[in-house]
């Protein structure tokens, strides 16, 4: 007994460490936030689009809009794509081929993202050019590369998804004289629905959080735009290309703003799983 209340006191030791970890992340970089907040106001930094510290400008609307069209653009892309993969590995494709492809898709997520961006940037980018007469970099050419590493995610969880699924809804569609098509479409992918939902949401959390595949192939501009072929940046890009160079002051706390946002946006997509899950459960 008392071997197990060690174990369950070290247990419980290892999940207050994690739990203290964020918390301290979270408060050091709310606490670093602060001046740019106070200073240059919340309305001024997060509705303005003029960024340039050496005037005294720090609005980070731009980069704020490129990260949401960014990942919304990759989750438009990717999420078809690997919903569509999970249901061909799941029900459609033979055994040996499934086992196949889904090594390959493993093997695609464990590629590092600088070699995604590199493709992206000796690859997509000059093709994009082409093909719109423009320089190839901006929100289009981010939104693919992150596609591509989103897939993995959605894929394997929406596999698993799929493979949790009891096997009578099927047999008893299939029974009821659906075809398989129709089993797919109006049993199994409702019944899946909150499934994906987590693996979207897991999804768009790794493309928000993406960076140096994003910076090579979006320009890394200080731009406003709306359009899918001119250059911009991230929130993650911008931090990349700042942080270094910011010295103390509103410039270094705009950037921990910024790197506030990420964390809220990571926190509040996680709060969407536990939702989900929850409901699941329920």
């Amino acid at each position: 007994m008392a071997r197990e209340r060690y174990i369950k006191l070290l247990l419980m030791a290892c999940a207050s460490l994690s739990f203290l970890a964020i918390l301290l992340i979270f408060i050091f970089i709310l606490r670093e936030s602060m001046p740019a907040l106070t200073k240059v106001g919340f309305g001024n930094l997060f509705t303005s689009t003029d960024w340039n510290p050496d005037k005294g400008s720090f609005g980070i609307l731009a980069f704020l809009n490129g990260t949401i069209l960014t990942t919304l653009g990759g989750l438009i892309i990717g999420a078809p794509l690997g919903v569509g993969t999970a249901i061909f590995l799941d029900q459609v494709a033979p055994k040996k081929m499934a086992t196949v492809i889904r090594r390959g898709i493993e093997l695609l997520a464990g590629i590092p993202s600088v070699v995604i961006g590199w493709f992206g940037l000796i690859i997509l980018v000059p093709f994009i050019a082409r093909i719109t007469n423009s320089s190839g970099y901006g929100i289009a050419a981010a939104s693919v590369v992150l596609a591509v590493m989103v897939l993995p995610t959605i894929t394997a969880l929406s596999v698993e998804t799929l493979r949790s699924l009891p096997i009578e809804l099927k047999e008893a569609s299939l029974a009821m004289g659906a075809t398989r098509w129709q089993s797919i479409r109006t049993v199994l992918l409702p019944a899946a629905r909150e499934g994906i939902l987590v693996a979207v949401i897991l999804g768009m959390g790794r493309a928000i959080g993406e960076t140096m595949a994003v910076q090579m192939v979006i320009g890394n501009s200080r731009q406003f735009t709306l359009s899918l072929f001119k250059p911009t940046a991230t929130l993650t890009s911008r931090l990349v290309t700042d942080m270094g160079e910011a010295p103390p002051g509103v410039f270094r706390s705009s950037l921990f703003a910024m790197a506030l946002v990420l964390l809220i946006f990571a926190m509040l997509l996680i709060f969407s799983v536990r939702m989900i899950t929850r409901k699941r459960k329920a």
